[in-house]
C-alpha cells in the first residue's frame, strides 16, 4: 500500500480566486474530491454546463435558483442539494450568497484551468 500524508489546510490563508466580477470561488482539492466555497453576489449566473463529477452543494447563506432539464429548484441556507454526474445545470443567485460544494471525482477543468464556461455566452435551458 503507497505511503498516505495527512493534509491540514487553512481555509482562511486560501485565497478567492474571482470568476466574474460577481462570483469568486477557492477551493482544495484531494486524490479524489474537490471542496469549493464560492461567494455569488445577487443576480449572478452559474452558466448552463454539466460535469463528470458527483456535486453536493449546501448553502451557508442566501438562495439559489437551479434549473436543469427545465425544473428549478431554490435552495436555501441550511439546506443541501444532490446533483448526479453529467446532468445539465445552471444556477442563478437570488441574493448575496455563500455555498459550499463537494465533487467527486476531482473537478479536473478547474485544476487544469479550462472551465471556460463562465465566459460563454447563456444558452436555452
Amino acid at each position: 500500500m503507497p505511503a498516505r500524508t495527512v493534509v491540514r489546510h487553512r481555509w482562511a490563508e486560501i485565497p478567492f480566486e474571482s470568476i466574474t466580477p460577481s462570483i469568486t470561488r477557492k477551493f482544495i482539492t484531494a486524490d479524489r474530491l474537490t471542496l469549493a466555497q464560492f461567494e455569488l453576489k445577487r443576480g449572478s449566473i452559474v452558466p448552463r454546463h454539466s460535469h463528470e463529477s458527483e456535486q453536493i452543494t449546501y448553502m451557508i447563506s442566501g438562495a439559489l435558483k437551479f434549473t436543469m432539464d427545465g425544473q428549478e429548484v431554490v435552495v436555501r441556507a441550511g439546506e443541501v442539494l444532490q446533483i448526479p454526474s453529467w446532468l445539465e445545470h445552471s444556477a442563478e443567485a437570488l441574493e448575496d450568497s455563500v455555498a459550499f460544494d463537494v465533487f467527486s471525482p476531482v473537478r479536473q477543468d478547474w485544476v487544469d484551468r479550462t472551465d471556460h464556461y463562465f465566459n460563454q455566452p447563456p444558452r436555452a435551458q
